[in-house]
């Protein structure tokens, strides 16, 4: 007898032993950019031999072949596979069973309240029944009816507003009851989510309790870069917050776990590349080359901006009207303006393709809500290209001779057949020099450092003269500046979190602090009333290259209140970080065009129109401010075209972008006035975009 119940006390055991379904659980998880790292705690027990065990629970959206295990002591793996099951319901959630509970507890909250209202009317119903007083009974004089009618009344009174009041509460409880109800419906009613299930089978040289660790990556999660800039008032340090923004829809909630961000792509491809031998035949010259879009290292996804504003710029930093900015893969699309900027809603699609005639197209992940773009000139063509006046033809095309010098001989005058004499010769013997496509009058040698050409051409001949007329008689000196490049040096960043978190698999955000970081900044205000009638307050950051910063968003609070968003891109940045913190109302800016009632005029068969700017400055502060002034001189892109009697007065001038500058201090409640004028002449019945 004492056999036989051993036995039944061993019996669950037994059960418990070889039920083959292990449950794990979620420890820590690596979160990258794009993607995450999830670490899984399980403990089995084998028996010797073989032991095929079903882990469950598991994601539906692992990447296969990144499973690895751990903890295995002496045991070895002969087989593992992943699968995915729509058949077995999921566990409850933890807010399911919470809901449950609080059904339970109403349920017996209103139990309760009806027993209270079950005693009052059986009190009432005493009552009912002894009030009556019947001929038999003695006689009462008329001061006791008086008094017996006044309790009854009242107590009467009482009993039915504690049941009137009792009855609100139960009311209130069945609708507590049917909203809880209706909330456990929707998620019983739900389709079945899929559950990931990983089968591994053991072979145990001896029977062995594991303590398993399962590892693998998952899809549809990753993390954002975020910043807080506050500045609490002018000259003061600026304080960084630097935050992510972890997101993640893997089909499982992470609850509790321990957090590290990683710079990292797990998804790279690590093996070396192969070099093939290039074969050169003859092809049509139509013939369409393979070229790859150059895409933008570093910047990650961001799935959850829903509409960007940007702006587009070439390599000098002049903006670029019609730009086209469309989300790959869809309809959805915009057209710079005028000053290079646009705006576009974002409903579907991951990057941003940008493409412009004769500049080189860009990929760019939408990783942020402000996106601007720098572009490169295309140089790139199927036939040998010069450049020739302010376009370019292939070199046989070209009727007279072109000579590649060295820039030390052509500002000596020693390419052959082109007369180049020195600054201080006749104006009129002087050759033509064209920067980067751009005609330049009165250049000298001291204008460009050797350091930044590339490569110079000399034109000569009837195609110096054809092209650009009597100004090309002399020859023709084409340089090509070098294009500066931008090296990625990102490097993969580890920031392990001490806080535990649960972020549950919904795709909200969780934000996460990194750290706070305290800079020193110079501040600077900015105008350009060309292009905004406001006045910006700037910082420049020192000492932030080694903050390892990610393009990303920032809230900017300034002076304790918010004061908008701006965009921290640390891969554009070359020396000084200079962020945006916001419109300062107390300093005004304006710019007003002079009335000249002979702004337009007409000299032969050409139109002269004249421009004078006035541009003016007030502060309005308590304080005084430094601030940088700009607008601009348009630049001929044409030879019929030309901007004559420049006139900067005080201000800053390049000859390449055309853009002006003044540095300027402003006292308290001061203002500062600047002008400048120029005069464009182009042939009547056209039209300029000026």
């Amino acid at each position: 007898m004492k056999k036989l119940l051993f036995l039944f006390v061993l019996c669950p055991l037994l059960v418990l032993a070889n039920d083959k379904k292990i449950p794990s659980k979620i420890k820590d998880v690596t979160v990258y950019l794009s993607g995450a790292q999830i670490y899984r705690k399980a403990q089995c027990q084998l028996k010797e031999g073989k032991n095929e065990l079903i882990f469950t629970g598991l994601s539906p959206k692992i990447e296969e072949s990144s499973i690895q295990i751990s903890g295995l002591q002496s045991v070895s793996i002969l087989s593992m596979s992943y699968d995915l099951n729509y058949l077995e319901k999921a566990e409850s959630s933890p807010q399911v069973k919470e809901w449950e509970d609080q059904i339970l507890k109403i349920q017996h909250k209103t139990t309760m309240l009806k027993n209270t209202i079950v005693g009052l009317e059986e009190e009432e119903k005493v009552i009912t029944t002894n009030r009556l007083v019947s001929a038999d009974n003695q006689m009462l004089d008329l001061e006791r009816v008086k008094q017996i009618s006044t309790y009854y009344r009242e107590r009467i009174t009482a009993i039915k507003n504690e049941i009137f009041k009792t009855n609100l509460e139960i009311n209130k409880f069945k609708l507590e009851i049917s909203k809880l109800q209706k909330q456990l419906a929707e998620v019983n009613n739900a389709p079945e989510e899929e559950q990931g299930e990983l089968t591994i089978t053991f072979d145990a040289p001896i029977a062995a309790n594991l303590n398993l660790s399962i590892s693998y990556l998952v899809r549809d999660a990753g993390w954002i870069p975020n910043y807080d800039i506050k500045s609490k008032k002018l000259n003061a340090p600026i304080d960084l917050a630097y935050k992510a923004h972890v997101y993640q829809k893997t089909g499982k909630d992470w609850d509790n776990v321990k957090v590290t961000l990683s710079t990292g792509n797990p998804n790279i491809n690590v093996s070396k590349p192969n070099l093939g031998t290039k074969y050169l035949n003859f092809v049509s010259r139509y013939a369409k080359r393979n070229r790859n879009t150059p895409k933008k290292k570093g910047y990650t996804y961001n799935p959850m901006v829903r509409q960007i504003s940007g702006n587009v710029v070439d390599e000098s930093g002049t903006p670029l009207p019609g730009v086209n900015v469309v989300v790959k893969g869809t309809t959805q699309g915009a057209q710079t303006d005028f000053d290079g900027n646009f705006v576009l809603d974002v409903t579907s699609g991951e990057e941003l393709s940008i493409s412009y005639l004769g500049m080189v197209s860009q990929e760019v992940p939408i990783y942020s809500s402000i996106i601007n773009v720098q572009m490169e000139e295309d140089v790139q063509a199927l036939d040998e290209v010069v450049v020739v006046g302010y376009g370019s033809q292939t070199k046989r095309s070209l009727t007279g001779s072109v000579g590649s010098v060295s820039m030390e001989q052509a500002l000596q005058g020693k390419a052959a057949g082109v007369s180049i004499r020195g600054y201080n010769s006749n104006p009129r013997s002087q050759p033509l020099y064209i920067i980067d496509g751009i005609p330049m009058d009165g250049f000298t040698e001291g204008d460009l450092d050797e350091s930044e050409i590339q490569s110079v051409e000399v034109l000569k001949g009837q195609e110096a003269t054809v092209i650009y007329g009597n100004r090309g008689a002399s020859g023709i000196v084409v340089i090509t500046t070098k294009k500066s490049t931008m090296q990625d040096d990102l490097t993969n960043t580890k920031f392990v979190i001490k806080k535990p978190y649960s972020i549950v698999s919904d795709g909200d955000i969780t934000a996460i602090q990194i750290n706070t970081f305290q800079l020193p900044a110079e501040y600077e205000y900015f105008a350009a009333p060309i292009v905004n009638e406001n006045v910006f307050l700037t910082a420049k950051l020192k000492d932030w290259e080694k903050l390892q910063l990610l393009p990303g968003e920032a809230n900017v609070y300034y002076e304790g209140g918010y004061a908008g968003k701006t965009n921290i891109d640390p891969f554009t940045v070359k020396k000084e970080m200079t962020l945006s913190l916001g419109i300062d109302p107390n300093i005004t800016v304006s710019r007003k065009q002079q009335r000249n009632f002979k702004s337009k005029s007409f000299t032969g068969s050409n139109r002269i129109l004249d421009r004078i700017y006035d541009l003016e400055v007030k502060n309005n502060k308590s304080l005084a401010i430094s601030l940088k002034l700009m607008d601009r001189i348009p630049i001929s892109q044409n030879k019929e075209i030309k901007v004559d009697d420049i006139d900067t007065k005080t201000a800053s001038y390049d000859k390449k972008t055309g853009f002006l500058s003044w540095e300027l201090e402003l006292a308290s409640q001061k203002s500062k006035k600047e002008s400048f004028s120029f005069q464009v002449k182009y042939p009547r019945g056209k039209y300029i975009s000026l």
